[in-house]
C-alpha cells in the first residue's frame, strides 16, 4: 500500500508539475518605450552569418562493407526518389537526378527506363532528351543513341540543338554518310541561316566543293522564295555565296552570283552593301572600270540616306586607282545628293536651289541643267506678294542668262530658248499686284543684243502700259538716250513726269536733257512747271539744280530772282548763306555791299526763329566773311553779335507723365535780344552777389591761420 501511495503521491506530483508547465507565466513589461539602441533585421543576419549559427555540420560518411547494406541503401535512395516523384511528377529534375543516381551505379537499364517514363509525363523537355542521349553516348550505347536521336528529331523537329548534336556526334563516328542524310533531313524543314552553313562547312571539312555550291544554290534560292514576301530583303547570303567562289578560285561564279543576285533584287530593294561588295570583288579582280560602272550604276539609283558607306567607298577606291577627275566628280556627286535633298525636304529653298544649279552648271551638261532649272522654276511661291517673290525671280535670270551665255547648242536656238524664258517669266508674273523693272529691262537688253530694236520697244511699251514704275521709264529712257532718239526721250519723259510729277529726278533730268540740246528757253520752262507743283518729294534739290542752271547761263538777276521766290517759301538758313555766297561770286564791284546786306536781312528774318543753333550758324558764317573781307569795325560789330552759351537745366517728363528727372542743356543768349536783356542783368547782378559772399567770407576768418586752413 505504501508503495501505491507513493506511486499515487507521485503521479499527483507529476500532474501538478505539468500543470504548471502548460500555464507558463507572462513577463510583463512595464517599460514600453523604444530602446535607445534599435538593431535591424539585416544587423541580425549579419550577425547569424559571422557567428555561423546557420551552417549545419556535414553529415557523416558511411562505409558500405557488405552487399545486404548496399542493398539495404539501394533500397531507400530509390523510395526517396520514387517518394519524391510521386509527390510533384512534373519536376524533371527529380527525374534527371534518379536516372544519373541509377548511371553511376551502372544501372543503365533502370536508368532507360526513368528516362522513358520521364518522356511520358513530358516529351517535350529539351534537357530530358539531352540528357538521355547523352547518358547512351557515354556508355557508348551508339545505336540506343541514334534511337534517341531519331525520336528526338522527329517529335521537336524545330529544336536545331538536336540536329547539331545529331551530326556532330555521326561525323564523330566517322559517318559521313550518316551526318550529310541527318543534314538532308533537317534541310527539308527549311531551318534558319546558320543551319544551312553548318551543312556547307561540314562539306567543305571533306573537300566537297561541287556539293557545297550544290547547298549554296539551294539556300539562295530557298531564301528567295522566302524573302518574296518581305518588305526588305537581306543581301547577305547572296555575299556570303559569292565570297565563297571567290575563296575557292572560282570568279567566274562568284562574279555571276553578283549578277544574279543585283538582278533578283532589281531597283525596288537595292541594298548598298550588296554593291559594295561587288565593286571590292572587282577590285580584287583588277577589273577597275568595271568597279567605277557598279559605283555609278549604284548611286544613281540607292536613296541618297543609305548610300553613305557606298559613297566611302567609292571615294577611296577613287583615291586609291583614280586620278583627279575621278575624284572630283565622286565628290560632286555627294555634293548633288545633298543639295536633292534639301530640296526635296523643302522645294522653296530657292538658296539651296542656286547651290544646286550652280554645281551642275560646272559639271554636267545642258539637258541636265536645263532639267534642274525646270524643276526649280517649277516651285511658285504660294503668296503673291513680292518679298516672296524677290529669291524666285533670279532664278528665271540665271536660266535666261544660262541659255544665252553658256549653253552649247547653236547660235539661233540660244536666242530662241532665251526669248522664250524671258517670254515665260513675264507671263507668269502678276502685274496687276507687282512687277520687276529688273526683268522687263533684261528682256530689252537682250532684244538688243539680238538686234532686235522693235521687240525691246515693244517689251518696254508693254511694261509701260501694264505697271508703270520709275525704274521702268528711266530704263526706256536711257536706252533711247543710247539710241539718239531724242524726240522719244521727250514723249517718255512727258509720259513719266504725267506717271509721277512729284519725281524733282525725272524734272532735273528732262532739263539737263534740253540744255545739252541747247533748248534753254524750254529747260527753263521745264523748271518753272517742276517748281510749281503742289507737291515734290526732294524740292531742295530742284531749287539748286535751277539755281545752278541760271547761274551756268550768268543770268545773275533771274538768279536773285529765283533765291528771293526761294526765301518767300522758306526761311532757312542754308538758303541765306548760299545767296551770301553767290553774291560773293557773282564777280560784281559791289559784290561785298551785297553780301554784307544779305547777312544784314538774314540777321534780322532769324530773330524770330525758334532754333537758335542755325541763326548760330548764320552769325559764324557772317563771320568768317568779315575776317577774310571786312574791315576791323565791321569785325568788332559782327564780335558784339556773337551769343554767349549757357548751361541750363529743364525737367523730363516720361510717356506715362511721371518725372523721369532733370536735363542739361545749352541755350544761345543773344545781345541783339532786348526780350533776354532782363534776365542778362538778373544774372550780372547774381554774380556780383556771390563774389561778395565769398569776400565777406574770407574777411570773418582769423587772419593769423595759414590761408591754405583759411580757404579749406
Amino acid at each position: 500500500r505504501g508503495g501505491a501511495c507513493a506511486r499515487g503521491g507521485g503521479g499527483k506530483m507529476a500532474s501538478t508539475a505539468a500543470g504548471k508547465q502548460r500555464i507558463p507565466k507572462v513577463a510583463k513589461v512595464k517599460n514600453k518605450a523604444p530602446a535607445e539602441v534599435q538593431i535591424t533585421a539585416e544587423q541580425l543576419l549579419r550577425e547569424a552569418k559571422e557567428r555561423e549559427l546557420e551552417l549545419l555540420p556535414p553529415p557523416p560518411q558511411q562505409k558500405i562493407t557488405d552487399v545486404e547494406e548496399l542493398n539495404d541503401y539501394k533500397l531507400r535512395k530509390r523510395k526517396t526518389f520514387e517518394d519524391n516523384i510521386r509527390k510533384n511528377r512534373t519536376v524533371i529534375s527529380n527525374w534527371i537526378k534518379y536516372a544519373q543516381w541509377e548511371e553511376s551505379l551502372k544501372e543503365i537499364q533502370r536508368a532507360r527506363s526513368i528516362y522513358e517514363r520521364a518522356l511520358d509525363v513530358d516529351y517535350r523537355n529539351v534537357t530530358l532528351w539531352l540528357k538521355y542521349a547523352e547518358m547512351e553516348m557515354k556508355n557508348r550505347q551508339v545505336n540506343h543513341a541514334r534511337n534517341i536521336w531519331d525520336r528526338a528529331i522527329t517529335t521537336l523537329p524545330r529544336v536545331n540543338q538536336f540536329w547539331y548534336k545529331y551530326t556532330y556526334m555521326e561525323e564523330m563516328l566517322g559517318n559521313v554518310a550518316g551526318s550529310r542524310q541527318v543534314f538532308e533531313r533537317w534541310m527539308e524543314w527549311q531551318p534558319e541561316e546558320q543551319a544551312w552553313h553548318s551543312y556547307i562547312n561540314f562539306e567543305l571539312r571533306y573537300k566537297e566543293v561541287d556539293r557545297a555550291r550544290s547547298i549554296y544554290e539551294r539556300y539562295i534560292l530557298f531564301r528567295a522564295l522566302a524573302l518574296l514576301v518581305l518588305v526588305h530583303p537581306d543581301v547577305k547570303n547572296w555575299i556570303k555565296y559569292a565570297r565563297f567562289e571567290e575563296k575557292h578560285s572560282y570568279f567566274a561564279h562568284a562574279r555571276k552570283v553578283y549578277e544574279r543576285a543585283v538582278e533578283f533584287f532589281g531597283e525596288e530593294h537595292m541594298d548598298e552593301h550588296l554593291y559594295v561588295a561587288f565593286a571590292k570583288f572587282e577590285e580584287n579582280q583588277k577589273e577597275f572600270e568595271r568597279v567605277r560602272v557598279i559605283y555609278k550604276y549604284a548611286l544613281d539609283r540607292i536613296p541618297k540616306q543609305d548610300a553613305q558607306n557606298l559613297f566611302k567607298n567609292y571615294t577611296i577606291f577613287e583615291k586609291k586607282f583614280g586620278d583627279r577627275r575621278g575624284i572630283e566628280d565622286i565628290i560632286v556627286s555627294k555634293r548633288r545628293f545633298q543639295y536633292e535633298e534639301e530640296v526635296k525636304a523643302n522645294p522653296h529653298n530657292y538658296d539651296a536651289w542656286f547651290d544646286y544649279l550652280r554645281l551642275v552648271e560646272s559639271d554636267t551638261g545642258a539637258e541636265t541643267v536645263r532639267e534642274v532649272y525646270e524643276r526649280a522654276i517649277a516651285n511658285v511661291p504660294p503668296i503673291q506678294e513680292k518679298r516672296h517673290w524677290k529669291r524666285y525671280i533670279y532664278l528665271w535670270i540665271n536660266y535666261a542668262l544660262y541659255e544665252e551665255l553658256e549653253a552649247k547648242a547653236s547660235p539661233f536656238s540660244d536666242a530662241e530658248r532665251t526669248r522664250q524664258v524671258y517670254q515665260a517669266c513675264l507671263e507668269l508674273l502678276p502685274h496687276k499686284k507687282f512687277t520687276f523693272a529688273k526683268m522687263w529691262l533684261l528682256y530689252a537688253q537682250f532684244e538688243i543684243r539680238q538686234k532686235n530694236l522693235p521687240l525691246a520697244r515693244r517689251a518696254l511699251g508693254t511694261s509701260i502700259g501694264k505697271c508703270p514704275k520709275n525704274k521702268l521709264f528711266k530704263g526706256y529712257i536711257e536706252l533711247e538716250l543710247q539710241l539718239r532718239e531724242f524726240d522719244r526721250c521727250r514723249k517718255l519723259y512727258e509720259k513719266f513726269l504725267e506717271f509721277a510729277p512729284e519725281n524733282c529726278t525725272s524734272w532735273i533730268k528732262f532739263a539737263e536733257l534740253e540744255t545739252i540740246l541747247g533748248d534753254i528757253d524750254r529747260a527753263r520752262a521745264i523748271y518753272e512747271l517742276a517748281i510749281g507743283q503742289p507737291r515734290l518729294d526732294m524740292p531742295e534739290v530742284l531749287w539748286k539744280s535751277y539755281i545752278d542752271f541760271e547761274i551756268e547761263q550768268e543770268e545773275y538777276e533771274k538768279t536773285r530772282s529765283l533765291y528771293r521766290r526761294l526765301l518767300q517759301r522758306t526761311q532757312h538758313v542754308k538758303v541765306w548763306i548760299s545767296l551770301a555766297q553767290f553774291e560773293l561770286s557773282a564777280g560784281q564791284q559791289e559784290r561785298l555791299p551785297r553780301c554784307r546786306q544779305v547777312y544784314e536781312e538774314a540777321n534780322k528774318a532769324m530773330r524770330s526763329c525758334e532754333e537758335k543753333e542755325e541763326r548760330v550758324m548764320l552769325l559764324e558764317s557772317w563771320r568768317s566773311f568779315e575776317e577774310e573781307f571786312g574791315t576791323q569795325a565791321t569785325k568788332e560789330r559782327i564780335d558784339k553779335l556773337m551769343p554767349e552759351k549757357i548751361k541750363k537745366r529743364r525737367k523730363l517728363q516720361a510717356e506715362d507723365g511721371s518725372d523721369a528727372g532733370w536735363e542739361e542743356y545749352y541755350d544761345y543768349i543773344f545781345p541783339e535780344d532786348t526780350a533776354n536783356q532782363p534776365n542778362l542783368k538778373l544774372l550780372a547782378m547774381a554774380k556780383l552777389w556771390k563774389k561778395q559772399q565769398q569776400e565777406s567770407e574770407a574777411a570773418a576768418v582769423d587772419p593769423d591761420k595759414d590761408i591754405d586752413e583759411s580757404q579749406t
